[in-house]
């Protein structure tokens, strides 16, 4: 059950509740006014509806303010309660007293339904509105109930979020602050660490520098010394140089000499034994038949070095005139061509 089906419900109780008044007073007036009518003055017979209307304004009202108090939860106390069965044994009489008189039994028992039904629709609605309010109140006081406990989880979640930010925060609080001691800690012990390393330093670099003073001058000593037997060991490699240079041209003198004399042996060797061929192929006399080219240009060679005639060499290779001054052309043509390079 939601407002949508209490509104529902409340809007058909009132349609409902509306209908049956608005039946009973019309069904009431046509009933009443004739018997108003008849006990009334002729001159003032036309005043016979007032009466039910009057009556029936008093159950408008009554069923109205009792639907506006149920609706609000209040309670009119006993005057509403006696109106409301004033009124409604009032509409009771009139309705049944046309019937009563005449000791119609059926009338009157017809005539009673209307009022009676409105009667017990005026307590039984109040009673529904009665009831409906007392639900609509509980789901009211439900959902009201349901919003605080959203509101109070809600808060719960944002304290418990606010404690967690706030455990939070004193924890990285805290942290940074154990982190900021440690940082300065590190930060002491790094400054004692380097001071005593510079200080270490200090002490490497003085002896150091003693170390490299002393060694700067033992290798200046040694320098001294080295440079001296140098210049000594300079020296004898000079004089052992200029010896050994000395010993070499000599040798090479000698070389270029005994190579001068055995070149010239050996030319004088060579020209003796061309000189030797060239007087072996003299010697030999012209040739029973001619010689071949190869052998006939040795001897043609051997005879113009000899600075015989063109003939004699014709006659010694067994060849021809004009073979023989071809071949001793040649010859010229080579040793002219040589001279000039040996030039």
């Amino acid at each position: 059950m939601n407002s949508v089906h209490v509104g529902s419900a409340e809007r058909a109780l009132a349609v409902g509740t509306w209908l049956i008044v608005g039946g009973a007073m019309l069904y009431s007036v046509l009933t009443v006014t004739p018997l108003m009518a008849a006990h009334t003055a002729a001159e003032w017979r036309w005043t016979a509806p007032i009466l039910p209307l009057v009556v029936d304004a008093a159950v408008v009202i009554v069923v109205r303010l009792d639907s506006v108090l149920a609706r609000l939860g209040g309670q009119g106390g006993p005057w509403p309660v006696a109106l409301r069965w004033m009124t409604g044994a009032m509409t009771l009489a009139l309705n049944i007293g046309a019937s009563a008189l005449v000791g119609d039994l059926v009338g009157v028992a017809v005539h009673s339904v209307a009022p009676l039904l409105l009667i017990v629709t005026a307590e039984a609605g109040l009673a529904y509105r009665r009831a409906i309010t007392a639900a609509v109140h509980g789901l009211e006081r439900k959902a009201r109930e349901e919003r605080q406990a959203r509101e109070k989880a809600a808060q719960d979640r944002e304290d418990a979020r606010e404690r967690r930010a706030r455990e939070r925060r004193e924890h990285e609080a805290s942290v940074a602050r154990e982190q900021r001691e440690h940082e300065a800690r590190l930060i002491r012990e790094e400054a004692e660490r380097q001071e005593r390393i510079r200080r270490e330093e200090r002490e490497r670099a003085e002896a150091t520098a003693a170390a490299e003073r002393e060694a700067r001058e033992r290798r200046e000593r040694e320098r001294e010394q080295a440079q001296a037997e140098r210049e000594r060991l300079e020296r004898q490699a000079a004089q052992q140089r200029d010896l050994e240079a000395q010993q070499k041209a000599e040798r090479e003198r000698q070389e270029r000499a005994l190579q001068a004399e055995r070149e010239r042996l050996a030319q004088v060797r060579e020209q003796e034994r061309i000189e030797r061929e060239r007087a072996a192929l003299l010697a030999a006399g012209p040739p029973p038949e001619k010689l071949p080219e190869d052998r006939a240009r040795t001897v043609v060679q051997a005879a113009f070095t000899a600075g015989l005639a063109v003939r004699v060499a014709a006659e010694l290779s067994g060849w021809s005139v004009g073979w023989a001054s071809a071949r001793y052309q040649e010859l010229r043509d080579a040793n002219a061509a040589t001279a000039p390079a040996l030039g």
